[in-house]
């Protein structure tokens, strides 16, 4: 199986830990596409490399290519948001995480969308149970 992991980047790199964590787990499950998005090295500046042309068209290959997406939310980023947005236009299976917290909401355009799968925590635990449930919950069921 092909995972796109998602997370902030630009956007701030407050959870780059927990997706370090997250995406360890997604391991074995398949091969996670977007790996450099835990990367300790990787900075709110993002890819320091590739052209942003590049980096936009590398990432939606990836996107078509995967068979599941996971998002990270709890730090709103434009850039998830959209890799959500093209997400659904490809009808790929989307699980979004997302941590409550004080002083912070779960945008309506990812709770009310009936085909993103919407998994709340408040314990790293809890992120991780559904990381290891997601990815076999959509092997049994796929679309």
């Amino acid at each position: 199986m092909k995972i796109y992991f998602a997370g902030s980047i630009r956007a701030g790199r407050d959870d780059q830990e927990l997706y370090q964590r997250l995406i360890q787990s997604l391991r074995y499950h398949g091969q996670v596409l977007t790996e450099h998005v835990g990367d300790p090295n990787l900075t709110h500046w993002g890819d320091e490399g590739p052209a942003d042309q590049d980096i936009y068209e590398r990432d939606m290959a990836w996107l078509a290519d995967s068979d599941v997406i996971v998002a990270g939310v709890s730090t709103p980023s434009s850039g998830v948001g959209y890799d959500l947005g093209r997400a659904e236009s490809l009808k790929k299976p989307t699980l979004c995480l997302y941590r409550e917290r004080d002083g912070r909401c779960l945008l309506p355009m990812v709770s009310g969308n009936p085909e993103t799968m919407v998994g709340r925590c408040q314990t790293e635990e809890e992120v991780l149970t559904h990381i290891r449930t997601f990815p076999l919950d959509f092997a049994a069921n796929p679309r």
